[in-house]
């Protein structure tokens, strides 16, 4: 993908809010190296960390990071293929259509910034993997349609939506904790979702930052710094299916469109199959599969799918090199003590009421490190759930707690952000300044509302 982008003006006069945002984008644009150079330093920050706090010798902490280096093949896989198969579907005629008349509702820049946050919310809400894809998207296809918009500030916009993932209905710690045989069932029982997903309390926490997260996307477009503008974006789903017109049986087969709508409708077919029999979920592979076989049917001939694929592949380099270092990273953070060791010192100063801000806090650092959401849970429940039924401590808002923390700091996490950033055609340091200010404004909703909301 290529982008054609206008010589840089400058926005609105900055209010104060934008002057901060400003300096905190200039501060990350100049010091913020890329995600690879990221994991990279925090590989020998563990590795240094665990050896200075006894976590292990050089050689054990060599041999934590290569046995668990592998540890996220399986979901690098089911990433790279959310974001291929994302990026296919995206590209049918019938997909774009759709996602540029939502796109038209934006009249102006700043409507542009309030629906891609919205629009990239409900669907993070629904599914984390399904946000991330359909948030970016739909920011470039309103770049299309309101082509003076801040381009940075815009994608930046679409990926503050997967703040929300953790509270909802993809959450893995909640949804851990209410199914039966959890490795925590005999510590403290199920916990419901009635009474983490849908408690009161979480769903006000949703409600709050659906109006206020799109109000504070929004004010980021005056930072008073250079503008982007996304011009001329070269959008797979504008590339068209051209080509020689086909003169053998073999080009013949490989333009007919029945050969996609059929092979597209028998996997469809599959997960209309299962929804009757209630074995239905929206899980990775579920949205990989619905992906793929849409796109399939919605393309039709062999031709144009495999061209579609060909633009699409060019963004998972990240996603295959960087997560297997991350693997690495986690592998050390648990097998040195080093995840377990950092949610003991946030333990060791909570009480009761307190409890939660702590989880909250401690989930966000650790998060930083080990970005998984069910990993972290393996490390963290363990030692969270019997500290608050040690302190009388309200478990689900704890349970929620964590959910949050992990959620939080993935503003500031590249480990996350490679799929949009492929998707959108930018680097990291071009969207983690607006990030920064989205995490410094979330986290103070946040820790009031998981502290004092009933």
């Amino acid at each position: 993908m290529t982008d054609s982008i206008h010589t840089p003006q400058f926005s609105a006069e900055p209010t104060l809010f934008g002057r901060l945002t400003g300096a905190i984008d200039r501060a990350i644009q100049a010091y913020l190296p890329d995600p690879l150079a990221i994991v990279l330093l925090l590989t020998l920050f563990v590795f240094v960390l665990g050896i200075a706090t006894g976590g292990g010798t050089p050689v054990e902490m060599v041999v934590y990071f290569g046995e668990g280096f592998w540890g996220l093949l399986e979901f690098a896989m089911q990433m790279a293929l959310v974001l291929v198969t994302g990026h296919v579907l995206a590209s049918t005629p019938v997909f774009s259509r759709a996602l540029t008349a939502l796109a038209r509702l934006a009249r102006s820049p700043g409507t542009a910034i309030i629906l891609a946050t919205l629009v990239a919310m409900a669907a993070s809400w629904i599914n984390w993997g399904f946000g991330l894809v359909i948030g970016a998207f739909f920011a470039r296809r309103l770049a299309q349609e309101v082509p003076d918009v801040d381009y940075r500030v815009l994608i930046a916009s679409a990926y503050s939506g997967f703040l929300i993932w953790h509270a909802g209905l993809s959450g893995s710690v909640p949804l851990t904790a209410a199914t039966p045989g959890n490795f925590l069932e005999d510590t403290v029982g199920l916990v419901p979702t009635s009474e983490t997903l849908f408690a009161p309390f979480n769903l006000i926490l949703i409600r709050v930052l659906v109006l206020i997260l799109p109000l504070i996307n929004r004010l980021m477009l005056n930072h008073g710094g250079p503008t982007t503008f996304a011009h001329q974006i070269d959008f797979p789903e504008d590339a068209g299916t051209g080509g020689t017109r086909p003169d053998t049986p073999a080009a013949r087969l490989e333009h007919a469109p029945w050969l996609g709508w059929f092979v597209g409708a028998f996997g469809i077919a599959f997960v209309v199959w299962q929804i009757a029999a209630g074995t239905f979920a929206l899980t990775l592979n579920s949205i990989n599969f619905i992906f793929l076989f849409a796109a399939l049917a919605l393309h039709g001939s062999v031709h144009s799918f495999s061209q579609a694929v060909g633009h699409a592949v060019s963004g998972v380099g990240g996603i295959l090199i960087q997560f297997p270092f991350y693997a690495g990273v986690m592998g050390m953070m648990v097998g040195a003590g080093l995840a377990a060791g950092l949610t003991d010192l946030f333990v060791e100063r909570a009480d009761a009421s307190t409890l939660p801000l702590f989880a909250f806090l401690s989930a966000g650092f650790v998060n930083v490190l080990v970005p998984s959401g069910g990993g972290q849970w393996a490390v963290q429940g363990p030692i969270m759930l019997p500290a608050a039924e040690t302190l009388g401590a309200d478990i689900p808002r704890v349970v929620m707690a964590v959910a949050w923390g992990d959620a939080w700091t993935n503003m500031i996490q590249p480990f996350w952000a490679l799929p949009a950033l492929a998707i959108a055609g930018l680097k990291a340091r071009d969207i983690m300044g607006f990030c920064l200010v989205t995490l410094l404004m979330s986290g103070a909703v946040l820790m009031i509302g998981l502290t004092f909301l009933p």
